[in-house]
């Protein structure tokens, strides 16, 4: 069920939802969160999408604010959907023009679930600074996306400069599945310090600086980013050690392959997240991820990027604190 509410105002939206409620008992209220959407005309349809299907694991109200424009007169259209136009959930979706493009907590205030956690996610545009927003000022967590700005690496760069604790990228939640191989390689391994790292893939994807940082930050040796195949985010990483060299490799969209010194080569599924599965997996935590916050500020050991496309982090291997690694322990 879709339900317009041409030029109107928040209260009235929230006393649709309320007569709704009571008319049929439409809108569940086993909610368990509030998710904000804060995008752009055109951009509504796919992070509604995704929030919908999150929202199966994780029932929520969806606010999206859309900005439509800011040159037009002052005015709000909403729209309420429920029931199989939403998922899991419920959809509240405003379209702001003139001044109320801008996203504002008075325009969200009204439509708050009581006593629970809010997230804020920007599909598309990330403010300059998440925490300060006037809807990240009252989030849980706040989502970005930085792999959908002009310049992702500089984008992350500039996340970098300005994190808080509850801050998140989808580059970091794209790199689950990488993490998790990579983890269990170096645990099956001799427990040798590993000495160098290359990370294979596309310099200007966000989720390759970011692995290159969090192997870094995580076992104390210098990192390379190396070119990979075009059109590619990561292609593979190679972790040298004393014994060998313990390689995992891309063999296909969805295959990889990992080499261990003394172990025969296995292969792996190494599905890419789709959207709604990474909004999925950041709405399982309403916690800060401190294990993000360290690898985004461990981008700043990255240097300037070079001609050749290639960066070095960490060129002077520090001293290793000893002991046994593991990349488990994050």
């Amino acid at each position: 069920m879709i339900i317009d509410l041409p030029n109107t105002t928040t209260s009235k939206i929230s006393k649709e939802i309320t007569a709704l409620r009571q008319r049929g008992g439409v809108v569940a209220l086993g909610r368990v969160l509030t998710l904000v959407v804060i995008t752009r005309h055109g951009f509504e349809e796919e992070a509604i999408e995704a929030a919908n299907e999150a929202s199966r694991e994780h029932p929520c109200r969806i606010i999206v604010l859309v900005d439509s424009g800011r040159d037009s007169t002052d005015r709000i259209d909403g729209q309420i959907r429920v029931g199989g136009d939403a998922g899991a959930s419920e959809v509240i979706v405003l379209r702001g023009y003139g001044r109320l493009a801008q996203e504002s907590e008075s325009l969200v205030a009204a439509l708050l679930l009581p006593d629970a956690p809010i997230v804020a996610w920007w599909p598309h545009g990330a403010p300059e600074n998440a925490a300060a927003t006037s809807i990240g000022c009252i989030a849980h967590r706040r989502i970005t996306d930085s792999g959908n700005e002009p310049d992702p690496v500089a984008a992350l760069f500039h996340l970098r400069e300005t994190y808080r604790p509850g801050d998140t990228d989808l580059a970091w939640t794209r790199l689950t599945n990488w993490r998790i191989q990579l983890a269990a390689a170096l645990d099956q391994g001799d427990g040798t310090p590993v000495g160098a790292v290359a990370v294979e893939g596309d310099p200007d994807c966000p989720s390759t600086v970011l692995l290159a940082a969090w192997l870094r930050w995580r076992l104390h040796a210098p990192v390379s980013i190396e070119p990979g195949p075009a059109g590619v985010g990561i292609w593979g990483v190679r972790m040298t050690q004393a014994s060998g060299d313990t390689r995992l490799s891309r063999l296909g969209p969805r295959l990889a392959e990992i080499a261990i010194p003394g172990h025969l080569p296995q292969q792996v599924r190494l599905s890419d997240y789709t959207l709604h599965d990474c909004l999925a997996e950041e709405l399982r935590r309403l916690e800060p991820d401190s294990v993000f916050g360290e690898a985004v500020r461990s981008i700043g050991l990255l240097s300037a990027r070079q001609p050749d496309r290639a960066a070095r982090i960490g060129r002077e291997r520090p001293a290793h604190r000893g002991g046994r690694v593991s990349l488990l322990a994050v």
